[in-house]
């Protein structure tokens, strides 16, 4: 009788998914933990959330719930989509910690402060959207309103526009990022972004008109913020690349 003796690839295979399972676990036992830090204030942040709109609201108007089970649920919904904000750093540490021991010196030198970089810019683009777009938007929109129209919204509705409109300028604001890798993966040069810089422009013109209301407003408060990013990022993309230039002629 012969012993089976298990290659050592296939064990390396199982323990990297053992570890993926832990990392997994420990993300979705974050996100639960904060979220029952944040269901005790469901209310209150969805207050926080309206603030915007209910500044521009005409007088004697407010926020209306259509559903049955709206007043409850909306707020619980809202809770849980912060508790997975929130829980972002963690997620992508914990993402960090899978993927970093398979990575070259180098490799982690450049993914570590992406991943930080990437965190931040997110949470920035949804804070430009909370602070700076929602009180224009709103003041616009809620003008706009033809006479004797009611503007009432729905809570459900407005939580819905307001967390697409966070993705959106949260996504917007990872242009540097996503402008660096295309540099330092070789798939395209700093030179040759430059010279699509007026394809570029166009692009988030036409990008900000699918992501924002249709109104020119929020489409050049998302579009100028996204060009501007490009611009960043093509700067650090043509600092990176002289580094590593200077290194290998160094070398």
């Amino acid at each position: 009788m012969t012993n089976h003796v298990q290659p050592d690839n296939e064990q390396s295979f199982f323990s990297h998914l053992v570890e993926l399972r832990d990392r997994l676990l420990k993300m979705v036992l974050c996100v639960l933990l904060v979220f029952v830090g944040t269901a005790s204030y469901a209310n209150e942040i969805y207050a926080f959330l309206a603030d915007p709109l209910l500044q521009h609201m005409p007088k004697n108007s407010s926020m209306i719930a259509i559903d049955v089970a709206s007043p409850f649920f909306t707020p619980f919904k809202l809770a849980f989509v912060v508790a997975v904000f929130a829980s972002i750093p963690f997620i992508l540490y914990q993402f960090w910690g899978f993927v970093a021991p398979g990575l070259y010196r180098h490799e982690k030198m450049m993914v570590a402060p992406l991943l930080l970089a990437s965190t931040v810019l997110f949470y920035g683009g949804a804070a430009f959207a909370y602070f700076l777009v929602f009180p224009l938007v709103f003041s616009y929109l809620t003008a706009a309103a033809p006479a004797g129209v009611a503007v009432m919204t729905d809570i459900a509705t407005y939580l819905d526009f307001v967390l697409a409109m966070f993705f959106a300028f949260g996504l917007a604001f990872e242009i540097p990022v996503l402008t660096i890798v295309l540099v330092w993966t070789g798939i395209i040069s700093p030179e040759s972004l430059a010279e699509k810089r007026p394809y570029v422009i166009v692009g988030v013109f036409v990008v900000a008109m699918f992501l924002t209301p249709p109104d020119a407003l929020s489409q050049t408060l998302l579009a100028v913020p996204m060009w501007l990013l490009f611009e960043s990022g093509l700067l650090f993309s043509r600092l990176i690349t002289r580094r590593d230039r200077a290194a290998e002629n160094d070398g």
